[in-house]
């Protein structure tokens, strides 16, 4: 159990009911941590300081949807901190034609994951969704995009049809990112359609 996200999840309820003595001590304990991802992504502090400001704001109006079973208070900030600059870099980059356009090819690839809080945040939102998928479904998946066989390797060293393994795969794909949409690491689809594999590897 931790005890600390569980006392701030007590601060962010408090300060959604006009708390401002919690609102304090939430901001304290976080915007430093919304400022240094903000500012790794867009390279820009007053840039970074507004971010800071938004979500803040999105905090004290979303804060009752925070659900402590998906995740820490850190991640699911991370979350929102990581989309709202996105957003911020793709304005500009519609604003500002001359700008560099590797910021935008290297934000969307995920200059956020490279802050280390955010990559433990995804490595254990990657481990949560794994453990929950059936045992045939974990295993076709590390096979295939861990440890790189081919899913013909697979079907041998197992004994089985190769549609099988393929069949593993695409459903246990399908569930992780069921329970990543659930976390926030990736969009809800919109209208049913479908997205790119969440998970890709070199064929």
């Amino acid at each position: 159990m931790d005890l600390h996200n569980e006392a701030m999840a007590m601060r962010l309820a408090q300060m959604c009911e006009g708390d401002t003595a919690a609102f304090d001590e939430f901001y304290a304990c976080y915007a430093p941590f919304i400022m240094q991802i903000a500012y790794r992504v867009t390279q820009e502090q007053m840039e970074a300081e507004d971010i800071c400001h938004d979500i803040m704001l999105e905090v004290l109006r979303r804060g009752h949807a925070y659900d402590p079973s998906r995740g820490s208070i850190k991640s699911w900030l991370a979350v929102m901190t990581r989309s709202r600059c996105i957003d911020k870099l793709r304005r500009r980059a519609k604003t500002e034609p001359l700008a560099d356009p590797d910021l935008l090819r290297r934000d969307e690839t995920g200059p956020a994951e490279e802050d280390p809080a955010v990559r433990r945040f995804q490595r254990e939102a990657l481990r949560s969704a794994l453990s929950g998928l059936p045992l045939n479904q974990k295993q076709a998946i590390v096979g295939s995009y861990f440890e790189a066989h081919t899913h013909q390797e697979l079907a041998e060293t197992w004994s089985v049809p190769l549609g099988t393994v393929k069949s593993w795969i695409k459903y246990g794909v399908a569930n992780m990112r069921k329970q990543f949409i659930k976390q926030g690491w990736v969009d809800q689809p919109e209208g049913g359609a479908e997205h790119e594999p969440l998970l890709k590897r070199k064929r």
